[in-house]
């Protein structure tokens, strides 16, 4: 049996790696169960209830408008002094109510819509699948590390970077694997969603390339998470120090430098978060504004932009990852095993 093979059933055996995938179906279940139920389809029903409602309301505000008019005109028959601070001029005559500021949409249920929300759902999914995979990845190297087991396998594979290689690719098939089985599962739920609860109209065959490049990025993060986390854990031999890495990443990038850059008026500030390239990747780009440049009292204003792209994102996150992977194989190589 290959070495490869070998690692991936022990990656799949694992009790934690089982407790994680339940967890994180459990998960995803509820989010789609809880927006199947919150979803509502708009019916010729729905939709006549919602402009009998509009017009209950725009009767009401008639009927409420003509009363502040006569109460108006009775207050200056007495004489009353203070008519227009009470009532506005001309009695609010200027202001009667008109049928359009009464929008039935305004009253009508929320419905998913598939075409042009589902995408934002790849992003939840990503985020979910992603945590799965940087704790399974941090903790297959770490706990090897933390028990002696990586010791022992090198005792009976003695070749340093095709060990490690081996449990890499382990770990990433494992996240694809996850990702692409559970995401053909999370988009059938929300078709169903949508047909059902929602609607899916304007589904043309761009936009189904559109969702499937963007389930593409997601996998993508999802693959660099956990190989970030693997790389991780495995420079400090434990699993603990994937996660504080994360942890001091986060507080860098999204707590420390968003002060510093805010402090020292760094123009387009967000440029240097995590988060930034993180909403470009999903999002295909951000544009970000300075409106320092402008001066408001000579009118209108064209803020200075700054465009961020899922290329740059693609950038800034691949070279992060390829960094502390060199880094992890570089040590494996050099450092003392025992």
């Amino acid at each position: 049996m290959s070495l490869f093979v070998t690692e991936l059933r022990r990656l799949a055996k694992r009790r934690l790696t089982r407790l994680l995938l339940v967890l994180l179906v459990l998960g995803l279940a509820s989010v789609a169960i809880g927006f199947s139920i919150y979803s509502q389809k708009l019916s010729k029903e729905v939709v006549a209830a919602a402009q009998a409602k509009s017009d209950a309301q725009y009767r009401e505000s008639m009927k409420a408008w003509e009363g502040s008019i006569a109460e108006c005109d009775a207050a200056k028959a007495r004489g009353d002094q203070d008519t227009e601070e009470r009532y506005g001029p001309n009695c609010g005559r200027d202001w009667q109510p008109q049928p359009e500021m009464f929008d039935p949409k305004w009253n009508l249920p929320y419905q998913f819509d598939f075409r042009a929300e589902f995408p934002l759902f790849i992003a939840v999914f990503a985020g979910a699948v992603g945590l799965f995979a940087f704790l399974v990845g941090a903790s297959f190297v770490g706990a090897e590390w933390a028990s002696g087991g990586m010791m022992n396998l090198l005792l009976w594979r003695p070749k340093r970077l095709a060990v490690l290689g081996t449990k890499l690719a382990a770990v990433l098939t494992t996240a694809l694997g996850v990702s692409v089985v559970l995401g053909g599962l999370w988009t059938l739920a929300f078709w169903l969603i949508g047909t059902y609860r929602g609607t899916t109209a304007k589904m043309t065959a761009g936009a189904w390339q559109s969702i499937g490049l963007d389930g593409l990025r997601g996998v993508g993060i999802i693959l660099v998470i956990g190989a970030a986390a693997f790389a991780l854990a495995s420079l400090g031999r434990h699993t603990a120090m994937a996660l504080g890495a994360a942890v001091g990443v986060f507080a860098i990038s999204e707590v420390a430098i968003r002060i510093a850059v805010g402090v020292l008026g760094v123009q387009f500030g967000d440029r240097y978060l995590l988060s930034t390239y993180a909403q470009a990747w999903f999002m295909k780009q951000v544009k970000l504004l300075d409106y320092r440049v402008c001066d408001f009292a000579k009118g209108e204003c064209h803020p200075a932009e700054l465009l961020i792209t899922w290329q740059d994102s693609a950038l800034v996150f691949g070279l992060g990852a390829a960094a502390v992977l060199v880094g992890a194989f570089w040590a494996m190589r050099r450092r003392d095993i025992a």
